[in-house]
């Protein structure tokens, strides 16, 4: 895989996110494909998708943007302030949905401006009067995924796809004009089932869970989206899972008719878990086991933020941070070595950290 888009030197650029995002819808506009934009340096993540060329995008727009577990700035409690309360340490790369609208606005610029397909009398973009962000996807109820401060700066007519125990919070807010509960994935799945409206025919929202997890913590979101020109409705998959997700779950795409093909796995590196008790985020060895499985061309790591933390939870926190590397190494070594003992499984294996700001383009 090649991470070559992301330009580091942006660090030292007056508006980082927009630059990376400059960069690399300029390298997108020849081909169409996804982009992946980090918009903090946890779990915040843009998913922009091209309108197929089959398909009449709405006047004024070029992309479908999906907007990925918000949260932008303040704290977020678990219960209450005093069992569990955090903070980003690093400064979200935009802090408000309006300043997300506002860069979206520019990229379609950018687009129209480079495609020609922009009015020479008018400001590209300038006929599309609506949100620029066309759904978002929820993944946990837990408020550092289902963040209500963020969530509800976002326009009520803008869709929001939700695992079932967030989906029921969010419903309760009274916001929101469509609160859906994502479609659950199982053994031979029709990813077609997915794509419940509004959401166009190309997209599909969709859930993976593990049966024997009953809390749904290691589940993880699906986003399919249909290959172009595909007569069987092929479609390639972004799997986001940002506590883990079991390997063995991901047998589900087994056999899918019409087939998926993993474009992208969003999954952590770090190890994270409470003291004495529940594993929370399951690391980069479960990574590793997944990868093999999933054969996604992109693997990109997410929920690795050590925020700041108060509260009862806090002090019990653990985290081990394991390298590719390592997680390989101790895999070869341990009771499945007879599984992963082989030289050549790992080769080109690669987990790709986006910093905060940054973007990737899914060749």
């Amino acid at each position: 895989m090649d991470a070559g888009l992301v330009d580091k030197s942006s660090e030292q650029a007056a508006s980082p996110l927009q630059a990376e995002l400059q960069g690399t819808i300029r390298s997108a506009l020849g081909n169409g494909r996804p982009i992946l934009t980090h918009l903090n340096a946890d779990t915040t993540w843009l998913l922009s998708l091209a309108y197929p060329d089959d398909t009449s995008p709405p006047a004024g727009r070029l992309r479908y943007n999906i907007l990925i577990d918000p949260w932008l700035d303040g704290p977020q409690e678990d219960l209450a302030g005093w069992f569990s309360r955090q903070w980003h340490v690093v400064k979200s790369s935009v802090q408000t949905i309006s300043e997300l609208e506002d860069l979206l606005h520019d990229m379609e610029a950018i687009y129209f401006q480079s495609t020609r397909l922009g009015s020479h009398s008018e400001e590209p973009g300038t006929q599309w009067t609506g949100s620029f962000i066309d759904a978002v996807a929820v993944s946990h109820e837990f408020t550092d995924h289902c963040h209500k401060a963020t969530l509800t700066q976002l326009d009520p007519n803008v869709p929001v796809f939700a695992t079932q125990k967030a989906a029921r919070l969010i419903q309760g807010w009274h916001y929101f004009d469509a609160v859906l509960e994502m479609t659950t994935l199982t053994k031979g799945v029709d990813w077609r089932k997915t794509s419940l409206a509004p959401l166009p025919d190309w997209v599909g929202i969709g859930r993976l869970i593990t049966e024997c997890d009953s809390l749904h913590l290691h589940s993880a979101v699906v986003i399919c989206v249909r290959q172009r020109q595909s007569p069987i409705d092929a479609a390639e998959t972004v799997v986001y899972s940002p506590h883990g997700v079991e390997a063995s779950t991901l047998s589900v795409f087994d056999g899918a008719s019409p087939p998926l093909t993993a474009l992208a796995f969003l999954h952590g590196l770090h190890d994270v878990s409470l003291a004495w008790s529940k594993q929370l985020n399951l690391g980069a060895l479960n990574a590793v086991r997944a990868q093999k499985l999933l054969r996604a061309k992109y693997w990109v790591a997410t929920h690795d933020e050590e925020k700041l933390g108060s509260g009862l939870i806090a002090p019990l926190l653990r985290r081990k941070v394991v390298t590719v590397a390592e997680a390989v190494q101790s895999l070869r070594a341990g009771p499945d070595k007879n599984v992963y003992g082989s030289e050549h499984w790992a080769e080109g294996l690669e987990c790709v950290e986006l910093r905060n700001g940054e973007s990737i383009l899914l060749e």
